[in-house]
Order: C-alpha cells, then sequence, then structure tokens
C-alpha cells in the first residue's frame, strides 16, 4: 500500500490506487503507472461554490499539520499508523513506494480491521476483518464513493472476466476524529499473502440514518459531537452568513429576543426593589436594559466574536451586585437608597470591564483559553443557577396560588409540548416563558379583578402609608394583596410614553477598589461562561469553531459592552447570554443577521416607556416564578458542556461533583459564620448581606468585605476548585474534553473563516499584525 502525498499542482486530491502483495511488489498483472480517482477538493477554500455545496453537505474541514484529534468516547477513529501520517491529515494522494522501500516500511501483517455498523451486526466501535465471499479471489479497486453525489462506481476492475464484480456500498456514517478533518478508511479487502486496496472517503452525514424526525433537537448529543458537527447542516434552516428573506428576518428576528425575554428583564425586576428603588425606577432600569443590550449585540456581531449571539445582563453578575446592594454601606442609608447603590455599581462595573478588555485584547485570553474546558466551564456555569435556590421557591411561596401555576405552565410548555408544532414552528418549545408570562399574569389580572384579593375592612389603598395604623388581620391580608394583587404598583401609569435613556443618568458613578474587585472575578466567571457558549453555536450555525484570537477579540468586545451598561447604569455587566445557545438550538435559526434586525427592534423599543412600564408591573410572585425556569435552564446548560468530554470519566466524576458540593457547601459557611441575621433583609437575601460579616477579620474593613463576598459566591467557589483540579490532575485530551479551536494560519487560508469571523468592511488588513485578537 502506498504512502499519501498532496498533489500541488492542483486543486483536487489524486487517489492513486494500486495493488502490493505482502512482499512488497507490484503483480505482474497490473503494470504500470498507477490508476489516478479523481476524489474531492483538497482545500475547498479556492473554491467558494464547491464550499457553499460539497463542504457544507459533508462538514469537510481542513487541517494544516499532522496532529490528530482525539475521536469521542465510543466514536471510532482514524488513527495514522500503515496508511501513514497523512491519512490523519485529511488528505489522500496515495503514491507507490519502491519494493524495498514498502517492505520495510510496511512488514507484512494479518488482515486489517475496519469498523463495521450496528447494522451490518457488530456493536458500535466494533472491529473485524473483511473477508471476500466464499470462492471470490480479491479483484481489483474497490469503488469509490462519488464525494459530490453520494453515489458508488466501480473503476479499475482488474479482475478476470469471470470473476464476479466487487460491491462496495459503504455502510452507515461512522465517525472519525474531532473537527472533521480526517478521512474515514471504511472498506478493505484482504486474504492470505495479498493487501488488498482501500476505500477511502471524507466523513459524511448519511441524512437517512439522522434524518431529522423531530425526536431529538439540536442541542442532543446522543451521537458524537464529531458527528453531531457533520449532521448540523441537515438541521439549522439558515447558518451564520445566509441572509433569509424580509419576512424570516423579521419573523426570527423577533423570535430570538421573545425566547430569552426572561433574562433580559428579569434583573432589573429583582435588583431595582432590592434598593428600595420605584417602581418608575425599575421602568427606567429596564428601558436601559434593552437599549446596552441592543448595542452589546450589534458590536458583537459586526466586531466580536461575530457569532448569533445575544448580549446582555448576565445572571452572573447578579449575585455580585446583590452582595453590593446589602453590603453594611448601602443597608442602612436611609435617603435615595436607590441611586447611591446604583452609582457604586456602575463604578465597579466600569473596572470590572476595563479588566476584561485587557484581558481579551492584549493576548492574554488565548493563553488562558488553553486551561478552559468542559470540565471547567460545566460546574461553574452550573453553580451560577444553582446558586438563588434560596429566593426561587420562597418568594413562589408568598402566593402559592399563582407562583406555582407559573412555573408549572412553564415546564409544561416547554416539555411536554415541546413536539407541538403549528405552521412548522414548535411554539411552546421556542415561547414557552413569553406564552407562560401572558398565561398567568392574565390568571392573576382575573383574580384581582374579580375581588379575590379584597378584603373588607382593610383598604389595599394604605399599602404605602407609612403612618397608618392596621389590624393584626389587615396586616396578614395587606401581605398577601402585595404579593398576590397585579395592581400592586403603579408602573405602568406613572411611565412616561416616552423616555430616552442616556448616560450617567442615576449621577456620577462612584468607585472603590473592594466592590470593584468582587465584580473582577464576575467578569472572569462570565469570561469562562462565554466561552463554553461561543464553542457550542459555533458547532450548531458555523463550518468551524472559531480561532483562540476570535475568542479573545469576543471577549475584548464583551468587556466594551459591560463598560457601556456601566455608563447606563443597569445594574449588571453585559454579557453572552447562554440561553441563546438553545434558543439557536430550538430555532435552528444560525442567521447572525436575524439577530441584528432583532437587536435594532429592541434599541427602538428601549425609548418606549410604557413598554417598559408595563414590564416593571409584573408581579413579584410572577416574576419568581419565570426565575426557577430560568435559573434551571442555566444550570442544565451548564452541564450540557459535558458533553464534550468523556462523561462516565471518573476524574471527570469526582471534579465536576466535588466543585458544585463545594460551590454549595463553602458559601454556607460563610453564611452562617456570624449567626444572627442581618435586620431589615428578606430571608431568601440573607445570603448575600452576611458577605460583610465572614470569617475574614483584618484591619482593613474593605479587604474583610471583599474576602468574604468573594468565597461566599457559588460560581467563584466552582471556578476555583474546578480550574485547579482539572488543570493538574492528570488526564487525557479526549478524557478531558479539551475544546477544538480553529488554527489561525487555516482559518486566514479559508474563505469561508475569514467571512464568517473576519472584521467586515475590509477592516481585518489594518490588524494583520495583532494575530492574538483575530484570524
Amino acid at each position: 500500500m502506498g504512502a499519501m502525498g498532496e498533489d500541488k499542482s492542483d486543486d483536487r486530491v489524486v487517489l492513486q490506487e494500486v495493488e502490493v502483495a505482502s512482499d512488497g511488489k507490484r503483480p505482474a498483472g497490473n503494470p504500470g503507472p498507477p490508476k489516478q480517482v479523481e476524489a474531492a477538493p483538497a482545500d475547498a477554500a479556492h473554491n467558494a461554490k464547491s464550499l457553499g455545496s460539497w463542504a457544507r453537505r459533508t462538514g469537510y474541514k481542513s487541517v494544516d499539520s499532522g496532529e490528530v484529534n482525539p475521536s469521542p468516547a465510543g466514536a471510532p477513529g482514524v488513527r495514522p499508523g500503515a496508511l501513514g501520517t497523512a491519512v490523519g491529515m485529511g488528505i489522500g494522494n496515495l503514491t507507490p513506494k519502491p519494493a524495498a522501500a514498502a517492505a520495510a516500511a510496511n512488514p507484512p501483517v494479518v488482515a486489517p480491521k475496519v469498523p463495521v455498523s450496528a447494522g451490518a451486526g457488530a456493536g458500535a466501535g466494533a472491529f473485524q476483518p473483511v473477508k471476500p465471499p466464499p470462492g471470490q479471489q480479491p479483484i481489483g479497486p474497490m469503488p469509490v464513493r462519488d464525494l459530490e453525489s453520494g453515489h458508488a462506481h466501480a473503476h479499475a476492475q482488474s479482475a478476470a472476466p469471470s470473476a464476479p464484480a466487487a460491491t462496495g456500498v459503504p455502510g452507515p456514517f461512522l465517525p472519525g476524529r474531532r473537527g472533521h478533518d480526517s478521512l474515514n478508511v471504511s472498506g478493505v479487502q484482504s486474504s492470505a499473502g495479498t493487501s488488498g486496496p482501500l476505500r477511502i472517503e471524507p466523513l459524511r452525514m448519511d441524512r437517512s440514518v439522522y434524518k431529522d424526525s423531530g425526536e431529538m433537537d439540536n442541542m442532543s448529543q446522543s451521537q458524537g459531537d464529531d458527528d453531531y458537527m457533520a449532521s448540523k447542516h441537515s438541521h439549522i434552516k439558515y447558518e451564520i452568513r445566509e441572509h433569509p428573506g424580509l419576512v424570516p428576518l423579521i419573523l426570527y428576528g423577533l423570535q430570538h429576543y421573545l425566547s430569552i425575554i426572561g433574562s433580559l428583564i428579569l434583573i432589573p425586576l429583582v435588583i431595582v426593589p432590592a434598593m428600595d428603588g420605584t417602581s418608575k425606577d425599575t421602568a427606567k432600569v429596564i428601558s436601559s436594559m434593552f437599549m446596552v443590550s441592543g448595542i452589546s449585540t450589534l458590536l458583537h456581531c459586526l466586531f466580536g466574536s461575530r457569532l448569533p449571539l445575544i448580549q446582555g445582563a448576565s445572571f452572573v453578575y447578579l449575585a455580585p451586585s446583590l452582595a453590593i446592594i446589602f453590603s453594611p454601606n448601602f443597608i442602612n442609608i436611609k435617603e435615595d437608597r436607590f441611586k447611591h447603590t446604583m452609582r457604586e455599581l456602575q463604578g465597579a462595573i466600569i473596572i470590572s470591564s476595563l479588566f476584561q478588555t485587557f484581558l481579551g485584547f492584549s493576548g492574554l485570553m488565548s493563553i488562558l483559553l488553553r486551561a478552559i474546558n468542559p470540565v471547567v466551564v460545566a460546574p461553574t456555569v452550573t453553580a451560577v443557577g444553582l446558586a438563588f435556590f434560596a429566593y426561587g421557591f420562597p418568594v413562589v411561596g408568598t402566593c402559592i396560588e399563582i407562583g406555582i401555576p407559573q412555573f408549572l405552565v412553564v415546564i409544561f410548555f416547554a416539555l411536554y409540548l415541546r413536539k407541538i408544532s403549528v405552521f412548522g414552528h414548535r411554539i411552546f418549545q421556542v415561547y414557552a416563558v413569553p406564552l407562560g408570562l401572558a398565561l398567568v399574569w392574565a390568571y392573576a389580572f382575573l383574580l384581582t379583578e374579580s375581588k379575590v384579593y379584597t378584603y373588607s375592612g382593610c383598604d389595599f389603598g394604605l399599602r404605602n402609608n407609612a403612618t397608618a395604623v392596621l389590624t393584626p388581620s389587615c396586616q396578614k391580608q395587606m401581605t398577601t394583596m402585595k404579593n398576590c394583587r397585579t395592581d400592586a404598583n403603579n408602573a405602568l401609569s406613572s411611565a412616561s410614553w416616552f423616555w430616552f435613556p442616556y448616560p450617567f443618568q442615576w449621577g456620577v458613578p462612584t468607585f472603590h477598589w473592594d466592590t470593584a474587585v468582587i465584580m473582577i472575578v464576575a467578569s472572569i466567571i462570565a469570561t469562562v461562561d462565554s466561552v463554553g457558549s461561543y464553542h457550542a453555536t459555533s458547532l450548531l450555525v458555523a463550518s468551524r469553531a472559531p480561532p483562540p484570537g476570535v475568542v479573545s477579540r469576543g471577549i475584548g468586545f464583551e468587556g466594551l459592552t459591560s463598560f457601556l451598561a456601566g455608563l447606563w447604569g443597569t445594574g449588571a455587566g453585559a454579557t453572552t447570554l447562554t440561553e441563546n445557545v438553545h434558543t439557536i438550538a430550538v430555532t435552528k435559526m444560525g442567521s447572525r443577521r436575524a439577530v441584528e434586525f432583532g437587536a435594532c427592534v429592541l434599541i427602538g423599543v428601549s425609548v418606549v416607556g410604557k413598554i417598559s412600564g408595563f414590564i416593571a408591573s409584573i408581579p413579584q410572585v410572577v416574576a419568581a416564578g419565570l426565575l426557577v425556569f430560568m435559573w434551571t435552564l442555566l444550570a442544565a446548560l451548564g452541564l450540557s458542556n459535558l458533553r464534550y468530554s468523556e462523561t462516565g470519566s471518573s476524574r471527570n466524576v469526582l471534579i465536576v461533583g466535588f466543585s458544585l458540593f463545594l460551590s454549595l457547601s463553602v458559601p454556607a459557611y460563610f453564611h452562617q459564620y456570624s449567626g444572627a441575621p442581618v435586620a431589615g433583609v428578606p430571608a431568601y437575601f440573607q445570603q448575600y448581606a452576611y458577605s460583610g460579616y465572614g470569617p475574614f477579620h483584618t484591619k482593613f474593613p474593605r479587604a474583610n468585605f471583599a474576602l468574604n463576598t468573594i468565597f461566599s459566591l457559588n460560581m467563584a467557589i466552582a471556578l476555583l476548585v474546578a480550574f485547579f483540579l482539572d488543570n493538574t490532575v492528570p488526564g487525557s485530551r479526549q478524557e478531558r474534553g479539551t475544546y477544538v479551536w480553529s488554527k489561525g494560519r487555516t482559518a486566514r487560508n479559508e474563505p469561508s473563516v475569514v467571512k464568517e469571523y473576519g472584521l467586515p468592511f475590509g477592516l481585518s488588513r489594518y490588524f494583520t499584525w495583532c494575530k492574538w485578537i483575530g484570524l
């Protein structure tokens, strides 16, 4: 069998096939030069049309080195051995060796084994020798599948006329190595004393096997992530660079934002009342959140990672913000506490955003990226969702007849009705949050209007009157009315029709190093979260994962967008919304044009004050029911990152389990250290108020606050433990599930990758000197 090399004079890959006997000599019946069979393009980057058809259907990806990426667990891979290292490189030029060299390089071996599909009677990943039918001698080269049409054609038959024709119809798709840059050796014929020819194919997707039957959505990983990568093109409706028509653009653009509306509106509904802000203040923060999210998303899609990811206030920043809100320096402020606290949050977010910007644009992110793997990302993101268990059901229970139906309806829509399609759209799965919100809110409104929460002898108009004297019975009923009635606040009536959010609307930010350090830790965790989102999204919508430089550029722009959040005063930094990955997988819309259109709509909505006032009037118990679902989804998405690693590995199981346990147990120790509850803080916020009273006691009060707060954050403990263990405990790249990023040099030579991740308007040519933040 010959070695393999690349024909530099053409843009094609040439398979030169020749039969070689076990002694390394050419059979007498096959004189002359080897036959040449035209195969697929070696580098689809030189042919845009080919890249749009052949590479899109097969998931073909070339590499520029001999590095072998590991196969996913349980998936048979191709290892460079007797075929030469070139097989592992994904190139396919078979050239004969001289007899002596062939005999020395490839000693006689027993019949090679090839993977046999389950349909052929073998288990997944089993290896069995392929033998010719009884009474039939090995004959000429087996059929080579035409790479464009998918049909098998026989060629170069050198057998005697009486010999039956060889058949070599390949079985179902067999996944190869991670990254889809390998060739699949799918058939070898052998007999005593001879080594038959090989049929070599690029990895492809058998649509008859993985046809989307509606039984699984795009995030399903019942297949290996390699064949999932190859099959994504058969699932996704519009890829990253595709332009939907006007109607689909509007439909899917609005769909993206409606499906994750909870992530955009729920943080202001939590933090503004915690700062003693009014309903009008809540409406203004929501308007500011919409504007910052729209601007940030446009910047990220145009100049950042260029993936169709929505930027907005992340739940990563919620716990640090609550710790600052209930810190000893702000909990006792009696006058205008909302503005004083918001200005402190603004200053902390601005400093943390500058740190994140430096981390991305300095190139340090490219170095740090080598140590961030799924085993680190999974427990960190999961801890963010699990951290708010003390807020979820305790608030839902304040009006149990509304709160429990809220999250039950959302779960029922998202799970039990997820396969129901209306006009080809799974509306219940995509719009579970807005539909559930509308339905339960209407139900609560009917209860309010039907006088269910109207009690004789207890005037609801006295709810904000601090001097009113209420009977014990009325006090209890007043609490029920505040939690259950939909007219508990006047956000809608007090909001103006048009209001333009502007920077420094709450005053000049204040800067203190202790709160800034807390937010810097939050920005690091948000960076780890974004790395996992970049990788998962690229598998869904792009032809390749982004190079490390593009990831660094994306993180740098996330720092800039958080800087905008600090200027406008949203109370939380702006980063990639992890929930958006699930939305893309469900809606099958990967075009960044739809996300950009939705961002423009969001900016327009931000100036309509009545819309923000309407959202601010959502009852707190309804918001808590939605948060139960959102935090559940966030925790689940965090754990889903483990699908890129060997989830059954005892190493990974212990690291993830130990990280999650300590992420709950260590903060509990800090919360219980002082013992007595903090006066004036609701029970479900007590864990954040304890941050100033932990075990760290030095002569520097601000240092005490910073250390006690950081070590009481669940996500910070999960990141520290997982990062240390994953990077010190030995483990293979396959076992750890190391994220595979595209190589910069290869990406720069492929026009499709340049169009997907390169800067627009030809700006890339001005930044060729800084490869650490680009292609």
